[in-house]
């Protein structure tokens, strides 16, 4: 991997990378749901691509452009949250950002994300690091070595997280963003049980239901429930118990929660990371903000008093600013580079 060496230098927050909420729209629930209202529709066309991977399944990659013409620029790959895809505001309004700055973009949808259930007998989850590593080796390999970078949102955050920990220098990145990540899974799930984050959880859990209806309609048998065990989930935690645990070798959800959360590995990573959370993230608490002491000197850890999930809305409400994609690209450009579109 080509290598891109930062000038080290202290640099305290300046005011554009200091997230100032909009204007009377702090609260975290906003901050939340703003984004799928402001960003609906996506600002480029998407170059699409089916990638086969070598167990007989595939993912799905959306690229800003054709990458087969765009081999020399620096490249960013963007990891979604849980049931997120391209369609998800944060991940093409970033993808438009890195296309803006002359790099190419690139979302890798999870198994079964893009739209069409995956074949085999597994799913995504947040420690499955493996379709990740494999991809960005395949990267490397297809397209040569150029800077590049990766974000991962949420879900997609918490396994960059451990991606890059069980990696090490081995990882075919230059840096590395980590936004809104559950790094201890245990406690997001019982975080999710309690208050208004059970809207939030009914809304992530349906999508879930209806994706693995769809899985088990075109592909019966690949998952460990039938249809009517499925609809009669009513938690996360009881959807990872019946199904994300059996089918990836866990003795049950707490086991998997315990086993893939990327906190107790962060030190462990050793590339550039900045990782961005907010004090009132309604999918968490405390449990998931890492004390400083335990991070090594190359993460980089920005807390912010609000934001919500994955939001960061600033400006005004007749001017929104989404202010993570001037915040990531901003700081990945010490890596990145500045290209001429």
């Amino acid at each position: 991997m080509a290598q891109i060496t930062p000038v080290e230098v202290d640099i305290p927050l300046n005011d554009s990378a200091a997230f100032i909420p909009m204007r009377g729209g702090s609260n975290r629930h906003l901050q939340t749901m703003l984004p799928r209202l402001i960003r609906r529709k996506l600002q480029f066309t998407p170059h699409w691509q089916r990638l086969e991977l070598p167990d007989g399944d595939f993912v799905d990659l959306a690229w800003s452009e054709d990458p087969a013409q765009a081999r020399h620029k620096p490249r960013l790959v963007v990891f979604h949250g849980l049931e997120g895809s391209l369609h998800s505001p944060y991940a093409h309004g970033l993808v438009h950002a890195a296309k803006q700055r002359g790099w190419l973009g690139v979302v890798m949808h999870f198994r079964g994300c893009s739209g069409e259930p995956n074949r085999n007998e597994r799913i995504y989850h947040s420690g499955e690091t493996e379709d990740g590593t494999w991809f960005l080796h395949w990267l490397r390999r297809e397209f040569g070595e150029v800077p590049t970078a990766a974000v991962g949102y949420s879900l997609g955050g918490n396994m960059l997280g451990c991606l890059l920990a069980k990696e090490g220098d081995a990882v075919p990145l230059d840096a590395a963003v980590i936004v809104s990540a559950p790094f201890m899974l245990e406690a997001c799930s019982y975080h999710m049980n309690r208050g208004f984050s059970r809207v939030y959880q009914r809304y992530l859990l349906n999508l879930l239901k209806a994706n693995a209806a769809r899985k088990l309609k075109a592909y019966p048998g690949t998952l460990p429930v039938d249809l009517r065990q499925l609809k009669a989930v009513r938690r996360i935690r009881d959807f990872d118990d019946l199904i994300t645990a059996k089918i990836h070798g866990f003795a049950d959800a707490l086991d998997y929660y315990r086993q893939c959360s990327a906190m107790p590995v962060l030190s462990h990573v050793t590339k550039p990371t900045l990782i961005i959370h907010s004090k009132d993230d309604p999918f968490m608490d405390h449990h998931s903000i890492p004390p400083k002491e335990h991070l090594p000197v190359n993460v980089e850890y920005q807390l912010t008093d609000h934001g919500g999930h994955v939001g960061f809305v600033s400006g005004t409400l007749r001017k929104p600013e989404m202010w993570l994609e001037k915040r990531i690209p901003d700081w990945l450009t010490r890596w990145l580079g500045v290209q001429s579109c």
